[in-house]
């Protein structure tokens, strides 16, 4: 893929995170602290504390390289919600890397005020050029950040050029179940500004062919039913106080999207779970 391409990718998920009404969609729906799909314990919990308990079963899957001496390299690291519980339980040093200016100002406000930025930098770039010497981390984190890369070849090659010798790269995204047509899924994920999804068996073969070991991927795609169907839940639920703080022609380009989730899952089209392998 071209550079332009990459480049032109970066551009779109820096626009899109930075919108104003897609930042007060995730403040006020998802609570302001994380952007992934959460791991239910019944399909009525909320949404915030899914989410955390997918950051608590992704962490237990490599606890032996999380601890005070460790360093985590968070991609697309959002509002900072994983950085903050990875850095509050293990003590880890995190290093925060993400494209938006909005969502980063936020991060640092958040972990000064809740005594973590010692612990935690937060970094404005992109993961197509991770800005540190080969070697430098750990673990390589990620959560649903994958998805809006334009080449996601380059970017696991960056991923793991940074690891350390038997470092942990642990990672969920966003993806189209294997053999789903691209363009079936075109409407579904137009929301977001991005082309099309990566597969299970595209960063299986990636993975392998980089030289990591001990891939394994935890499918969890019937989670990623349930959390839409939450979010369509409390995005119809709560629409008109949602007017309130987001543009009323964004709230219904959610009403009409987000269905399209929940169906594309539905259709087994749509695929979700955690990868960790090791270098």
């Amino acid at each position: 893929m071209s550079d332009e391409s990459t480049a032109g990718a970066a551009e779109a998920a820096r626009r899109y995170y930075d919108t104003s009404d897609v930042d007060a969609f995730y403040a006020a729906v998802w609570g302001g602290e994380d952007i992934h799909t959460g791991i239910y314990a019944h399909e009525k919990e909320p949404v915030a504390d899914a989410s955390r308990r997918t950051v608590a079963t992704a962490a237990a899957k490599i606890a032996d390289r999380l601890g005070p001496n460790r360093t985590v390299l968070d991609l697309g690291s959002g509002y900072g919600g994983p950085a903050r519980q990875l850095a509050g339980e293990f003590r880890c040093r995190v290093v925060a890397l993400n494209i938006s200016d909005g969502q980063n100002a936020r991060h640092r406000k958040t972990n000064a005020e809740r005594g973590l930025d010692t612990l935690i930098e937060v970094v404005t770039g992109s993961f197509q050029d991770i800005p540190y010497p080969d070697g430098q981390f750990d673990v390589v984190w990620s959560q649903e950040a994958f998805c809006h890369s334009g080449d996601r070849k380059r970017l696991l090659d960056e991923a793991v050029r940074v690891l350390k010798p038997q470092g942990a790269l642990v990672f969920t995204d966003l993806m189209a179940a294997d053999g789903t047509p691209p363009d079936v899924l075109r409407p579904v994920v137009a929301r977001l500004g991005v082309e099309e999804f990566a597969t299970p068996s595209f960063y299986r073969r990636q993975l392998s062919e980089l030289g990591l070991t001990h891939v394994e991927f935890d499918d969890l795609s019937d989670q990623l039913l349930t959390h839409y169907i939450r979010l369509s839940e409390e995005t119809r639920r709560r629409a008109t106080e949602l007017r309130d703080v987001i543009s009323p022609d964004y709230v219904e380009g959610l009403l009409e999207n987000l269905p399209r989730w929940v169906e594309a899952c539905r259709q087994g089209h749509l695929s979700w779970g955690i990868f960790t392998c090791r270098r």
